[in-house]
This record gives C-alpha cells, sequence and structure tokens, in this order.
C-alpha cells in the first residue's frame, strides 16, 4: 500500500506543478493567492515568491459562524482574505488553486475573493 501513496502523492505534486508553471508563464510578478484545503477547513495565504514571504493569510477557523456549509465558509474565507489584502493595498493576485479542481469550495473561495475585489 505505502507504493499507492507515494504513486498518487507523485500525481498531485505534477498537477501542482503544471499549475504554477502557467502562472509563471505570465511574465508580470504579482502576489501568489494561494488555496489549500482539508475535509474540515480550507485556507488561504498571499504569498511574494520573489521573497518567498507570507504576506496575508486567512483561514476557515477565522470564520465564527458554525451553522454555515462548507461552500459558505470558503466564501466568506475568501472575501476575509480580500479585506486583509486591501489592507496591506494589495489588489491583483495571481490565483495557484494547487492540484485542486476549479469547482465547489475552491470556485466559491475564488467568488467570495473577487467580491472583496481581489483581481486575478
Amino acid at each position: 500500500m505505502a507504493g499507492k501513496t507515494k504513486k498518487s502523492n507523485k500525481r498531485i505534486e505534477r498537477k501542482a506543478n503544471r499549475v504554477r508553471s502557467q502562472i509563471r508563464k505570465g511574465g508580470e510578478m504579482h502576489p501568489r493567492l494561494s488555496v489549500f484545503r482539508s475535509n474540515k477547513h480550507i485556507h488561504a495565504q498571499i504569498i511574494d515568491d520573489v521573497s518567498g514571504k507570507t504576506l496575508v493569510s486567512a483561514s476557515s477557523l477565522e470564520v465564527k459562524n458554525d451553522k454555515l456549509k462548507k461552500i459558505d465558509v470558503a466564501k466568506e474565507v475568501g472575501k476575509l482574505i480580500a479585506k486583509k489584502a486591501e489592507e496591506l493595498k494589495i489588489s491583483s493576485v495571481v490565483f495557484d488553486r494547487g492540484s485542486y479542481r476549479y469547482h465547489g469550495r475552491v470556485k466559491s473561495f475564488a467568488e467570495g475573493a473577487r467580491e472583496g475585489k481581489l483581481k486575478f
């Protein structure tokens, strides 16, 4: 079974690298908005790749309402990170969804960030 896990990890890394290579092709150096989702939570960071530092982060742990569905929580996290980015005068980012498909919670997160006036 260990071989099967190793194989799937390589597949995930390949997908993430494919997305990141598309991001680098743009030529412009905007901060990168990276998303991570687990079964329970969603986390996001705005990263400056030139200096290798995280500028802003937000997660579903910061959203107080427990009665929301996971998709609605993801949208709130998107709005939260957009608000934090606006405080640091960051208006434009490059969206890095990693190896996740653009649907469900990842799509809802992106829509929330766009509602918060974050451009990507």
